[in-house]
């Protein structure tokens, strides 16, 4: 299986250098892509480099990064992550034994080396509510909704996933093919659960394979703060994947 990878900067000119050159010697082509003038520095040779001209959402950076390559599977990224030596191949060789394994999700870990909760379940209304409004100081929701988060689950072996954290997944081709990519209408945030929601639709597996382990700089910034430019893009986020499936509402 040969595998492109795509790495998206935000502003984080030595972040994407880094992730980079780890990723060059795990994948058969790398493309950078710099939302603004100032998510770029010096880059290894081998590394192409896509500049917009004006800023994007991560979907549609996302979207050109997969149109500008040509593997049977593409590996999208945040620039905030350090993929461990074999990271790539491992979740490559798990996703060419499974012709239905549409995406495949590492083992997601904070800098420090712990363990942090990237493997989730689709979101509930209430949940969500709970999560994304002032009630989540009433009921912290890593105390409360342990099973979104699969925080008693932390299995050693490949399992299947509703959706994974969009920081580092790798994607068949053939899936985005059918199911149309990424929804460039996600300015930021929800991109990576509608994509799974959509691939689980049309049939296709999703897997946290944790042999494959990535360290990812998360800063959770909208768990931070309720009311920040962040929170709204998630909120509308949140607000366009109810309306493209309405039928989550159901589920609360």
């Amino acid at each position: 299986m040969r595998v492109s990878g795509v790495v998206v900067s935000h502003e984080q000119p030595d972040e994407l250098a880094a992730s980079t050159r780890l990723l060059l010697p795990q994948v058969d082509e790398l493309v950078g892509i710099a939302n603004t003038p100032d998510s770029v520095g010096a880059l290894d040779v081998g590394v192409e480099l896509i500049e917009n001209e004006q800023p994007l959402g991560f979907a549609a950076n996302a979207n050109a990064g997969i149109r500008a390559t040509s593997g049977d599977a593409v590996l999208v990224a945040n620039a905030d992550v350090a993929p461990h030596p074999g990271a790539v191949r491992t979740l490559a060789a798990f996703m060419e034994s499974r012709e239905a394994c549409g995406i495949a999700g590492p083992q997601l870990i904070f800098p420090d080396g712990s363990w942090q909760p990237s493997r989730r379940l689709f979101p509930t209304v209430r949940g969500t509510l709970v999560r994304r409004t002032p009630l989540r100081t009433i009921r912290p929701p890593l105390e409360h909704q342990r099973s979104h988060y699969g925080l008693d689950d932390r299995p050693a072996e490949p399992t299947r996933s509703d959706w994974m954290l969009g920081a580092f997944l790798l994607l068949r081709r053939s899936m985005l093919d059918e199911i149309g990519g990424f929804d460039e209408r996600f300015r930021l945030y929800c991109e990576d659960i509608d994509l799974c929601y959509r691939a689980a639709r049309a049939g296709w597996e999703r897997w946290y394979v944790p042999a494959a382990v990535v360290e990812h700089a998360y800063p959770a910034a909208t768990d931070a703060e309720l009311f920040t430019r962040r929170t709204l893009w998630h909120w509308l986020g949140i607000v366009r994947f109810v309306h493209k499936h309405p039928e989550r509402l159901r589920a609360l």
